[in-house]
């Protein structure tokens, strides 16, 4: 571990300096615990706006479907509550702007990281961060959001459970030695805010068009797994709702809003 970084993700630590308004003036910190986002909803009613919660080592850390996320030590995991009023058929464009936000923050060190559609980052094809929304409703209208975000960081490919270690990789593998986790947190909240703040200000294609010049998945052949059924097909786009845009096969033309995207 490299002297510049600080032990935990202290708060005070991240407080100092940060250059937003709103997101992270409030965070609540474990060192260890199950699950931020689990946390997050539990007090999510009460809570302020951009209120984050930080976990240095999640037990429970979970992705999209039920699947797994390993949170060793020198990751950085952290759920932030949303309320953003917004209609719930559009709430998938809030998974794809946060995951425009982790990408341009790590392209900030010189990596070249890219979108997965609906909610992974990737570097060199491998995944590097997911993020996993859930979602209070009342009657189609979002009342609260809960961003999970995790990132494998300051973490050696043999710090995750083999199970999970395929198509995985880490900023530090990349660079070849760790960041300041606090620092990027920190450029990883302004992001976030000022996107956000453009997400509820103005029309979507000004930051979808940035979602798209930064996917890994559009121009892929993939297979698109529901609950329901499975589609394949090339993307050729990203929707102004946030689905993806699959031309099948038989040449007609379908968005699909959500699904576990796999590559064919």
């Amino acid at each position: 571990m490299s002297n510049s970084e600080p032990k935990n993700l202290c708060p005070e630590d991240i407080s100092k300096g940060l250059k937003t308004g709103l997101f992270g003036k409030k965070i609540i910190y474990y060192e260890k615990a199950g699950s931020s986002n689990d946390i997050a909803k539990s007090i999510a009613e009460e809570s302020e706006e951009g209120t984050i919660v930080v976990v240095e080592e999640q037990t429970g850390g979970r992705g999209r479907l039920g699947r797994s996320w390993s949170s060793p030590k020198g990751g950085i995991s952290f759920s932030i509550i949303l309320k953003p009023r917004t209609a719930l058929s559009l709430a998938s464009r809030l998974t794809l702007t946060m995951g425009l936000c982790v990408a341009n923050t790590i392209r900030s060190y010189g990596i070249d990281a890219r979108i997965k559609w609906p909610n992974d980052v990737l570097i060199y094809g491998n995944k590097v961060s997911g993020i996993l929304t859930e979602l209070e409703a009342e009657k189609n209208i979002v009342k609260f959001a809960i961003i999970g975000i995790g990132i494998n960081v300051n973490i050696d490919l043999e710090d995750i459970p083999e199970e999970l270690r395929e198509n995985t990789t880490t900023i530090r593998s990349h660079l070849g030695h760790d960041i300041d986790r606090v620092e990027f947190i920190q450029k990883l909240l302004y992001e976030m805010e000022q996107n956000y703040i453009l997400l509820k200000t103005q029309p979507f294609y000004e930051i979808l068009s940035e979602i798209v010049a930064l996917s890994d998945t559009v121009g892929r052949n993939v297979k698109i797994i529901t609950p329901n059924r499975i589609i394949e097909g090339k993307a050729i786009g990203i929707s102004r709702s946030g689905a993806l845009i699959l031309q099948k096969p038989n040449g007609s033309v379908e968005e699909i809003i959500s699904g576990r995207c796999i590559y064919s």
